[in-house]
């Protein structure tokens, strides 16, 4: 059973145990071994001649206690040490460091996003109560954002919904998804992308699950739908094509690591159990 993380936000008082590092050079993870996704253990990652531009502590995991480093783009790395994708990352270790290493990219964008304050341009200090960045001028507060956003597996009998965009790799579909709005319920934005997207109206809504999405600081929540009515349009826009597939014969879909795999294979199951083929 993987160990509990504990979210923190003041670090110990000393380094005298290693501790895990989420340290990351031009986007990438650092890892200490890329066939296995070691990341680093140690006290401090000076003590391997590695500098870091800004770092964070995360809390712990387990007993551990974890960092997360941004560091320089021409440092030279120790022997052994190679920068790896976070997406090839995330297909490698288990969820909970999965879910921490998004975590600690999405902080360390953040911080280097608020250096000044966006309303006087005062330069802003870390509150050390919480994961917060204040101006000690005019008190603006900035957190780490995260921006809701939705998906939904759209069915009719044993058929799903899928959609591909023109920038996926040919023959890849997904759910449908897109950004909540301003003063939008979760619900209201899964009818309105539907609709926008593919031309279509649902009904019957419920709730799947959630997965955050560091790329940039998305959090995902994934609903099912029933089709009720409306011809299938693509908008040609963000949507190329959209078609509905039997439960039994679906197209090259998107990745295991993320939520929209999870949600259609879970789904199509169902269907096809529900539904047997005569």
């Amino acid at each position: 059973m993987p160990d509990q993380y504990i979210p923190l936000v003041t670090p110990p008082p000393d380094r005298d145990s290693p501790a895990l590092w989420f340290a990351f050079q031009r986007g990438s993870i650092l890892v200490c071994n890329t066939e296995s996704a070691e990341l680093p253990c140690c006290c401090t990652l000076e003590e391997h001649g590695v500098a870091t531009v800004r770092s964070h502590y995360l809390g712990l995991l387990g007993e551990r206690h974890c960092y997360a480093a941004e560091i320089e783009e021409a440092q030279a790395l120790p022997a052994g040490w190679a920068p790896l994708g976070l997406r090839d990352l995330f297909g490698m270790v288990d969820s909970t460091l999965a879910a921490l290493s998004g975590r600690a990219l999405q902080i360390l964008d953040w911080e280097r996003n608020v250096q000044f304050c966006s309303r006087c341009g005062t330069p802003m200090r870390a509150r050390t109560d919480e994961r917060a960045r204040a101006c000690p001028s005019c008190r603006f507060t900035s957190y780490p954002p995260v921006s809701p956003a939705v998906m939904v597996l759209v069915t009719r009998g044993r058929e799903l919904l899928l959609a591909r965009k023109s920038v996926w790799p040919a023959g890849r579909y997904s759910a449908i998804a897109g950004f909540v709005e301003p003063g939008e319920m979760l619900e209201d934005t899964v009818v309105r992308e539907t609709r926008e997207e593919v031309g279509v109206e649902v009904g019957d809504l419920r709730y799947f699950g959630s997965q955050p999405w560091p790329f940039p600081h998305s959090l995902m929540v994934a609903f099912t739908a029933e089709y009720a009515g409306g011809p299938l349009k693509p908008d040609g826009v963000e949507i190329e094509e959209a078609a509905w597939f039997d439960a039994e014969a679906l197209p090259r879909l998107p990745p295991s690591v993320s939520i929209s795999r999870r949600l259609i294979t879970t789904v199509a199951a169902q269907l096809a159990r529900q539904y047997p083929k005569p």
